[in-house]
């Protein structure tokens, strides 16, 4: 896809999370739409995996740190083929498997993820096993900000540095904000640059919100011999502007009215791009 058209398609993922929200009464609303130009350049532009290959020891890992996002997760994968998008009219409801949180019950989601800080150590045991197989699979995670206030991050950051996987590449959904409010006054761990790179992390900070950038940064070849941080600096809520750089939108569901005045604005966006 070209870029005009993942940001189409990250529109469009926008609209169908927040659709579904709205219908299932719960969800991560500004902690989805933060990271969804994320998950759309992985998973349309840059994973080299399909739900034909999802069992393949050869294919690429993602591991989704940040299980709380799990809503835009769920939509990407059903869009993308990994299951029924009809599955998801489901989500939260008694006996789904479609709960608020990723659990590899559900095809495309590699581990249980939820319980914070675990996503990055997970994925560097993953990255050194590729090593060890002498595969040459990567690996991704993505990982919240509020989240660098786990010690066993950091327990992973030393490990994945020492073990030189230059096969892992690390995301921050950098947005500032978590439930409780700005991470710099919950847990200020700034600054994330400077910490990844002292524990021996190639650091590139972006705009996670722009679908070019990311994508031609995933695509760059991991320094050898060093895992990779990517910083994406993001905006909580983003593409609904009421909610934007919200905390109290990190768990929250639109009321009808809210609702329907998200829908107008995701689909102003549509229009604009379908033009261009």
């Amino acid at each position: 896809m070209d870029i005009k058209t993942l940001e189409l398609k990250a529109a469009q993922m926008r609209l169908a999370t927040w659709k579904m929200i709205f219908e299932a009464g719960t969800g991560h609303t500004g902690s989805d739409l933060s990271c969804t130009d994320i998950l759309v350049a992985l998973y349309y532009s840059v994973l080299k995996q399909t739900p034909a290959t999802f069992a393949d020891p050869k294919r690429d890992r993602y591991i989704q740190s940040k299980g709380h996002a799990v809503e835009i997760l769920y939509n990407v994968l059903a869009d993308r083929g990994y299951f029924s998008k009809k599955d998801l009219t489901t989500y939260s409801q008694f006996n789904s498997p479609y709960i608020g949180h990723p659990t590899n019950h559900i095809n495309g989601i590699e581990q249980n993820t939820g319980s914070l800080g675990h996503g990055l150590g997970l994925s560097a045991g993953i990255a050194l096993a590729a090593k060890l197989d002498q595969s040459d699979y990567h690996v991704y995670t993505l990982m919240g900000d509020g989240e660098q206030a786990e010690g066993s991050v950091w327990e992973a950051a030393m490990f994945a540095s020492n073990y030189k996987l230059d096969n892992l590449t690390a995301i921050i959904d950098h947005n500032g904000l978590q439930i409780s409010g700005p991470t710099t006054k919950v847990m200020n761990s700034e600054s994330l640059a400077a910490k990844y790179e002292a524990f021996g992390f190639d650091v590139i900070e972006i705009n996670g919100n722009d679908i070019s950038e990311l994508v031609k940064t995933l695509k760059i070849p991991n320094t050898a011999g060093k895992p990779r941080l990517i910083l994406a600096d993001t905006i909580k809520g983003c593409g609904i502007s009421f909610a934007e750089n919200k905390p109290e939108w990190h768990h929250k569901v639109p009321t009808a009215e809210q609702y329907q005045q998200g829908v107008q604005e995701l689909q102003t966006i549509i229009g604009g791009l379908k033009n261009e």
